[in-house]
């Protein structure tokens, strides 16, 4: 499809939605204020769907309407009264305030960790004397491969973390024969375990930032608690991808030699961003002792590498700025769901209680799945999670079974788990882009693993609904 074909859809169905008379849509007492989220919701939808722009634009697009058409400071013809009661208008404060909400400075701190990590090449020197230990044999090889991968994505990019990875790979690439399938296994190992990795802590993957704006209150979770769920899940997922990996492409050649050079700085500044690191990860892993919650530890880093001069003004133009606007946009999409009323006005006028909660838990994660394999994952937990947040708030049926964060953190999870595409994920297109890839390969691996991942999800659900987890 032609982008001006993309860009026309996109552009002129939320016009239409406009337009209607309020008694023309299916919700019952609709606001000229619900009105407008909607069509703002279906723009955006279509926009991260077709792409006719960068998914980041749409997400400022997002914001700079909603400043416009719903906050107490917009456009005069938007501010009136009109044919319908008007609603509640939204604070222009707080539609701002989605650029430097606390999970935003939460993913800031982790792109500074990064950065860092890079430029003073701590992650290729973790990476070769992690992987020592795995000595020479195939299968032993690609399983030090894929815990490395995830292990860094549960701090830093997926992106990166997969472009690191692939860079360290090429050499044992060499020396597999040209048709030895186990090639296709190894580069696949990469993606298949940044995207599973990033499941692992809140700042792994930016739908799991996402999540943690509706995980407030009474239903907030820590660093350390997230991390107590999802990284036996990520390890279980990991082990299996391993085997299925091995299973699907077997190899022919007997030993591999991994020869990564490189040796750990000295300087005062790599002595600084080794003791950060390590610092940062222990303070998130032990926010019950000390109490600082995750936000407030993620600006160490930030303070520590722009005073010390480890992170400089021009490192500062490679943040991925992108994924933060990103997020932003999300995050206020979520706002105008919340405050003008329209996530419960939509719960309300589906009938939700007369369908079992279980129904409702599988119905959400599979549709989660589905809609990632085919868009962003940060795009599709952006769309789902503000109304899956307002389900689980307001059916009685879902408290027993953990209620809203049930439902938000299997969502969040589900998203995860759309790898079955080049397009899907990031991870899965620089795999794709070595050429050492066909599209079925992927196809083949991410459909399984996402079946796989999505019942092990609904297990673990149980299980910590089994322990109190949720109460």
């Amino acid at each position: 499809m032609k982008t001006y074909v993309k860009l026309a859809i996109s552009c002129i169905t939320p016009l239409f939605i406009l337009m209607l008379p309020p008694e023309a849509i299916p919700l019952d007492k609709i606001t000229l204020v619900e009105q407008r989220v909607i069509a703002i919701f279906v723009m955006a939808t279509l926009f991260w769907i077709l792409e006719p722009i960068p998914i980041y634009a749409t997400s400022l697009l997002i914001i700079l309407l909603e400043l416009i058409m719903v906050s107490d400071k917009g456009f005069v013809s938007f501010v009136s009264q009109g044919a319908a009661p008007l609603g509640e208008l939204l604070s222009y404060k707080a539609i701002m305030a989605t650029f430097a909400s606390p999970i935003i400075l939460l993913f800031l701190g982790g792109f500074f960790l990064a950065m860092a990590a890079t430029k003073y090449r701590l992650d290729q020197n973790l990476a070769r004397v992690m992987l020592r230990p795995f000595g020479k044999k195939p299968a032993w090889v690609m399983m030090g491969l894929m815990g490395i991968t995830a292990v860094f994505s549960m701090f830093m990019s997926n992106t990166a973390t997969t472009a690191m990875m692939l860079s360290l790979l090429a050499p044992v690439l060499a020396v597999f024969d040209e048709g030895d399938r186990g090639k296709i296994a190894f580069v696949l190992c990469i993606p298949v375990a940044a995207n599973i990795g990033g499941i692992a802590t809140p700042i792994g993957t930016p739908p799991n930032a996402v999540a943690l704006k509706y995980l407030t209150g009474e239903h907030s979770i820590s660093f350390g608690k997230w991390m107590t769920f999802a990284f036996p899940y990520v390890l279980i997922l990991l082990g299996i991808a391993w085997v299925l990996l091995w299973k699907l492409y077997p190899t022919q050649t007997p030993s591999l030699n991994l020869n990564i050079k490189g040796k750990f700085l000295k300087s005062a500044k790599a002595k600084i961003v080794y003791a950060t690191f390590a610092g940062t990860v222990l303070l998130w892993l032990t926010d019950f002792l000390h109490g600082m919650n995750s936000y407030i530890v993620a600006m160490i880093p930030v303070g520590v590498f722009s005073a010390t001069g480890i992170i400089t003004k021009e490192d500062l133009k490679n943040i991925s700025w992108d994924v933060l606007w990103l997020v932003s946009g999300g995050i206020a999409l979520g706002l105008a769901l919340d405050k003008s009323g329209l996530a419960v006005n939509i719960i309300q006028n589906i009938p939700f209680e007369e369908f079992s909660p279980f129904v409702i838990i599988v119905g959400t994660a599979l549709l989660a799945t589905l809609m990632a394999n085919f868009m962003s994952n940060t795009a599709t937990a952006n769309l789902l999670l503000p109304i899956v947040a307002a389900l689980g708030t307001s059916l009685q049926s879902l408290v027993p079974l953990g209620g809203v964060m049930m439902l938000i953190l299997s969502v969040t999870m589900s998203c995860s788990l759309g790898m079955s595409l080049p397009v899907s994920t990031p991870p899965n297109a620089l795999a794709h882009g070595t050429g050492l890839l066909a599209s079925k390969d992927l196809t083949k691996t991410g459909i399984s693993l996402g079946i796989i991942g999505l019942f092990l999800i609904f297990g673990l659900m149980y299980l910590l609904n089994t322990v109190q987890f949720f109460h």
